[in-house]
């Protein structure tokens, strides 16, 4: 054979040597595949690409969690790169409703499912990217708390757990028997009497209210709307709700609150932070909104009184019920929260769309499930309530208080809406309610023309 011949043949058995030998510079990842090598030969290494991750302080560790999240997905996913950014509670809503609305949202947005996102056409549909595994993964009822009439748009994180919270020791000293009112809930009456014994003077010539909620968001009214037989502005038929007496109702009862010195007169300027502090100085007996993880929260609090690092009281934290009106059924406002997914205006691909949810999975998977854990919330997937057994961080009374509270759960309406109705019911809450309760609150207007307004709007608003 002619040396050139030879040279051939060395050079076949060289490439088929390479090939059995795996010489194609894959690199093994943390969860034991492997990540083609640019310029390795074979399929061609993944183009790189950038996902836009907007959240929140999801709970006190949760920044530092993050940073273990994109540090695990880039080991995971070399050629993505993700890119994050913490948004404040207050002006988070409003950066995104802009970006959204500029048709440059983020890939990934912290917050429950909403069909407004599905009516602007760039909330990314997650069906094709949805294996069996994952769906597996989901406990009952829990991944449709991600879908909007059936189909998924988000993965949620956590089952959030709205309620009331009270200090045990104020509670006790007032003779209210807090253990049988997590147990059977109690009504607007009860709630009142009750109300009577917290309200008091201070030593120091200050009050003691027995409820102190802010003025600036929903969630005080929508809690209280939905333990009056109303589970949102409209139900899930996309009829009207808060058109009739029970609105008037539930405006009434936060009128005589007011009107009795059970609520600071200033409630209208409060804000979510300052309800807090009012709660700290035993100023408040009860804080509305709170969730489980508040009691974690004072736990940590403990400790710092104990080292020096903050003045103040300890506080042992009781978990309520939100009372609901004689006459309704109790419930809880529950949903799911974890991220949602979008396009942009100006689509950067299928490729992109893959990524977004590779990113999206690893921010949702089994180490995720820590946030539901701090929280003190049912955790979404059965990996994540494997990962973290024994590992409980609430109380017993109150991880008990929201096993109880969840029994009586109303599921969203919003998941049940079109694009149309979900839009016009966020249209009405901004515009209407959001302005109303403020003038509730600060005596400028009676329920009567509260509600009153609220069918004249809703007219106009909704059609109804």
């Amino acid at each position: 054979m002619k040396k050139k011949g030879w040279l051939t043949l060395l050079a076949s058995l060289m490439l088929v040597f390479t090939a059995a030998c795996g010489g194609s510079g894959g690199t093994k990842t943390s969860d034991g595949g492997t990540t083609p090598a640019p310029g390795g030969g074979g399929e061609a290494a993944p183009k790189e690409d950038k996902v836009v991750v907007w959240t929140y302080p999801v709970h006190g560790k949760y920044e530092d969690e993050l940073k273990e999240h994109v540090a695990d997905l880039k080991e995971k996913y070399p050629h993505i790169t993700v890119e994050t950014e913490v948004l404040s509670w207050a002006e988070g809503p409003k950066k995104f409703d802009v970006a959204l609305n500029a048709g440059n949202p983020p890939d990934l947005y912290f917050h429950a499912v909403d069909g407004a996102y599905v009516d602007t056409g760039l909330a990314l549909e997650l069906t094709p990217y949805i294996t069996d595994e994952i769906k597996n993964d989901y406990l009952p009822g829990t991944l449709e708390l991600g879908q909007i009439q059936g189909k998924q748009y988000g993965l949620p994180l956590y089952q959030s757990l709205w309620a009331w919270g009270g200090n045990k020791k104020i509670l006790e000293e007032a003779g209210i028997d807090w253990k049988s009112i997590q147990e059977n809930g109690w009504t607007w009456t009860e709630f009142k009497a009750a109300a009577d014994k917290l309200t008091t003077k201070l030593p120091n010539g200050k009050t003691r209210y027995a409820l102190v909620t802010d003025g600036t968001s929903l969630d005080f009214i929508e809690m209280l709307t939905r333990s009056n037989g109303m589970p949102d502005v409209l139900n899930d038929k996309g009829e009207f709700q808060w058109n009739d007496e029970r609105i008037l109702d539930t405006m009434t009862f936060i009128s005589d609150l007011m009107k009795a010195g059970h609520m600071p007169a200033e409630t209208a300027a409060i804000q979510p932070a300052k309800r807090m502090d009012w709660f700290y100085a035993e100023e408040a007996a009860i804080v509305s909104k709170a969730i489980p993880y508040y009691d974690v929260m004072l736990q940590n609090r403990a400790k710092d009184i104990d080292s020096g690092t903050v003045q103040g009281e300890k506080i042992d934290f009781v978990l309520l019920p939100v009372p609901h009106n004689d006459g309704a059924e109790r419930k809880t406002s529950m949903f799911g929260e974890g991220y949602v997914a979008f396009k942009q205006k100006k689509d950067k691909g299928e490729e992109h769309a893959k990524n977004t949810f590779l990113i999206m999975e690893g921010l949702s998977g089994a180490k995720a499930g820590n946030s539901a854990n701090e929280l003190v919330l049912p955790f979404v997937r059965k990996s994540q309530a494997e990962y973290f057994e024994g590992k409980g961080l609430g109380t017993e009374p109150t991880i008990k208080a929201a096993e109880i509270f969840a029994n009586f759960k109303d599921i969203p309406v919003t998941l049940s809406l079109d694009a149309k109705n979900s839009g016009n019911q966020k249209k009405f809450k901004e515009q209407v309610v959001k302005p109303n309760i403020q003038a509730l609150f600060s005596g400028e207007k009676t329920p009567e023309e509260i509600a009153q307004d609220f069918k004249d709007k809703g007219k106009q608003i909704l059609g109804q």
